[in-house]
């Protein structure tokens, strides 16, 4: 968690310091240019944005992206070591990877979908519990961020979760069997134009909702972490150290636990209603 220093003494904190307390938390969890590493701004490279189809696009290297990045490779070099094809019983640190995989596997993807199609599901289901859970935890640690509070990012997950269950709903059921279960059946025909339009609300308001959940909660913590540091400056008294220091360590690890549970909320969610494409009858 990168941030700058705002412990001062009350005779040299002044009146613009204490203008910039909102400016240092927003500056904390917005997306940047540049990589803050211990007080070192790094530049990154940065291109001329494009515009295809009317749309203006630019890719360049923000510190979201790095993290997406870093969470990418943490994750193919730990579950390369953890893993080897000479051990058919992983230990240490690849049994406990093994543990979390089951769950997910037994206790979200197959009781849901069932054993046939979560057998299709599972590696990208599995794929966005763990990827999220690192991108979560990656921002408890200095000199990281937290990817998962750059709602472009969350909308990106839901997306990929929106376009499975479409695409392979419609592959099982095909494209008018896909539409015409949307709509529960007996429904009268007059009332059809008005169900197919709530329906449709429905579904897109399920993702928005996937959207939103995660970033808001990854965004909150960190917001509420500085709030209580920012107390110090606000009240000029050193001796509210102890009390905003505490409540912020124990802020911090109450991320800890927000991070597994984003993660698996996110996951099981997306489980779901990719379920509900897929096996309208249930």
């Amino acid at each position: 968690m990168t941030f700058p220093l705002l412990l001062v003494s009350p005779d040299s904190a002044s009146v613009d310091q204490e203008k910039k307390i909102g400016e240092y938390i927003i500056h904390h969890i917005k997306n940047s240019n540049e990589w803050n590493v211990f007080g070192f701004h790094l530049p990154l490279p940065q291109f001329e944005p494009v515009s295809v189809f009317g749309m203006t696009i630019d890719l360049s290297i923000t510190t979201h992206v790095i993290m997406l990045w870093i969470a990418a490779i943490t994750l193919i070099l730990v579950f390369r070591l953890s893993f080897k094809r000479d051990r058919l019983i992983p230990a240490g640190f690849g049994a406990l990877l093994e543990s979390m995989i089951l769950f997910i596997r037994d206790e979200v993807v197959y009781s849901s979908l069932g054993e046939k199609e979560g057998r299709r599901f599972m590696p990208l289901l599995c794929t966005f519990f763990f990827f999220i859970l690192t991108c979560n935890l990656l921002g408890l640690i200095p000199p990281f961020s937290t990817a998962t509070g750059n709602i472009n990012v969350t909308a990106a997950l839901a997306i990929i979760t929106f376009i499975a269950g479409q695409f392979f709903g419609m592959r099982r059921q095909g494209i008018v069997g896909y539409f015409k279960s949307l709509v529960p059946a007996g429904v009268p025909i007059w009332l059809l134009p008005l169900m197919y339009i709530i329906e449709i609300m429905g579904l897109l308001a399920k993702h928005f909702a996937l959207v939103i959940r995660l970033f808001a909660n990854m965004i909150a913590g960190h917001i509420v972490f500085f709030a209580f540091i920012s107390l110090i400056i606000i009240f000029k008294n050193f001796l509210l150290v102890p009390f905003s220091v505490g409540l912020a360590i124990f802020v911090d690890l109450l991320e800890i636990l927000v991070a597994f549970i984003q993660a698996y909320v996110f996951t099981i969610l997306s489980t779901l209603f990719i379920g509900m494409a897929v096996h309208p009858e249930h």
